[in-house]
């Protein structure tokens, strides 16, 4: 849900109001006001020429880890005092943010006895956070304080609570819900679809080394991984900060004037190779656990423990693989242009102009992802610029075709045909978000997830 001519103060309440559904100690409204005030003027400054972008975690210096896990790894998050408190203004919010870059650290922010904001630390080790939110790794720690809150644009703010995102203020606009096209609904069935060619590849490669595996209980990690690689496309054309476009469809050249035609297939390559790696590796991994654990005599065979390592490298380099596909076809948006992708996931060229062709009298933003009649509002396809009407006029004209336009603020929209309606969906929900424990569900909500957590997960890769 978004709602317009909205400010910082609003952003204060709506996230006070979070807050007090958590059982956890809260700041009152007129500090959390203070803390966006500050927050929101810092990001209309610049520090020498470039934009500022920081994060805030809200944490107590006299309490700053009060449960910490039986065993601390290596790499989770430590505090760091500074010899003064550093009082929470503008100014010296700008001056800091440059030692702060969100993908490293954050400043460590609580308030006094006066209830007056100061900065006493910092927070290290934020990559494995933003590499997690980013797909960029499969498992993330818990995180410290009570919120972080960032800067990420000009006027634009976002809050999460752990690993989920509860409000976002953009200018004057505060979003408190996004749409969770990709795990449900109308996008996620187009999607499912495009993945039936890696299905097909996986189950004959199931068939040949694994006849007693059941290809089936692969099928919804193998949608995973599109859609956490369509994710990590779009979030990386979002950080060039340059807009772009990207079209998925039945590629054929009618309709579409190519300017850099081309055929890029390692994406689509390389999910295959690291699925089957995975499979691959679960499978020896399994033999290891089941037959040779129980039993300290019992010595697991050389040529097994060398199989299981060996698959566990190349897992890692064809994750690296994959990462760096992912870059390349992401870069492409940044000439002016769409980027042309088939079903599969393969580029088949960039900077591409759509050709003229009729636009529909109204397009429907769709707040949910089911598309529902109550759910749409009709508005004209004028209100929008001309790379979301040259999208809108595609997919339109050109069924089973799926748009996605990011633009230069950072905004992602989703795009398709349904039936008798272009559908666009604004407010996407991209990064790896996940529901916070520490907020009290509706009890709807709460048996939901009760009955999910009581599902028992059959093997390694139900993970996902």
């Amino acid at each position: 849900m978004a709602h317009i001519n909205s400010t910082y103060h609003d952003l204060a309440r709506l996230v006070y109001k979070k807050l007090t559904k958590t059982n956890y100690p809260q700041p009152s409204e007129s500090i959390l006001h203070h803390l966006f005030e500050n927050l929101f003027f810092t990001s209309l400054k610049t520090e020498e020429g470039q934009l500022i972008k920081v994060t805030v975690t809200f944490i107590d210096p006299a309490d700053p880890d009060p449960t910490p896990p039986e065993r601390i790894v290596a790499d989770r998050w430590n505090y760091i005092h500074f010899r003064k408190r550093i009082p929470f203004t503008v100014k010296n919010i700008v001056k800091l943010s440059k030692a702060a870059d969100p993908w490293s650290s954050s400043l460590a922010v609580y308030y006094d006895a006066n209830n007056e904001l100061f900065i006493w630390g910092m927070i290290d080790q934020a990559v494995h956070y933003q590499d997690f939110l980013n797909y960029e790794t499969e498992s993330g720690s818990e995180q410290p304080g009570f919120f972080q809150t960032t800067i990420s644009d000009i006027g634009s703010i976002y809050v999460m609570l752990d690993y989920e995102l509860i409000a976002t203020l953009k200018q004057n606009t505060l979003i408190s819900n996004y749409v969770d096209v990709f795990r449900k609904g109308t996008v996620n069935n187009i999607l499912k679809s495009f993945s039936e060619p890696y299905k097909k590849a996986i189950r004959s490669y199931i068939k040949k080394q694994y006849k007693d595996e059941d290809p089936r209980d692969w099928d919804e990690y193998i949608e995973t991984s599109i859609i956490q690689s369509l994710s990590r496309i779009l979030l990386k054309t979002q950080n060039y900060h340059h807009g772009g476009a990207f079209l998925i469809t039945p590629y054929k050249k009618a309709g579409l004037n190519v300017k850099h035609e081309l055929s890029y297939d390692r994406l689509c390559k390389a999910i295959i190779n690291y699925i089957q790696l995975n499979i691959s590796h679960y499978k020896y991994s399994n033999a290891i656990a089941n037959e040779f654990s129980k039993d300290e005599k019992n010595l697991v065979p050389v040529s097994l423990y060398v199989s299981e390592n060996v698959s566990e490298a190349k897992k890692k380099e064809t994750s690296d693989e994959i990462k760096g596909a992912i870059r390349f076809i992401s870069s492409l948006s940044c000439i002016d242009g769409l980027v042309v992708l088939s079903t599969d996931l393969k580029v088949k060229g960039f900077g591409t102009v759509i050709r003229s062709k009729p636009l529909p009298q109204y397009v429907y933003v769709c707040r949910s992802a089911t598309v529902r009649d109550d759910k749409v509002t009709a508005v004209s396809p004028n209100q929008f610029g001309t790379r979301h009407c040259s999208m809108f006029s595609y997919c339109w004209n050109n069924n089973g075709s799926l748009g996605f336009v990011i633009s230069q603020d950072g905004d992602i929209r989703a795009i398709t045909r349904v039936e008798d309606k272009l559908v666009i969906w604004e407010n996407i929900k991209v990064q790896q978000f996940i529901k916070s424990e520490k907020i009290s569900r509706p009890l709807h909500i709460k048996n939901d997830l009760d009955k999910q957590l009581a599902q028992p997960i059959a093997s390694e890769h139900r993970e996902d």
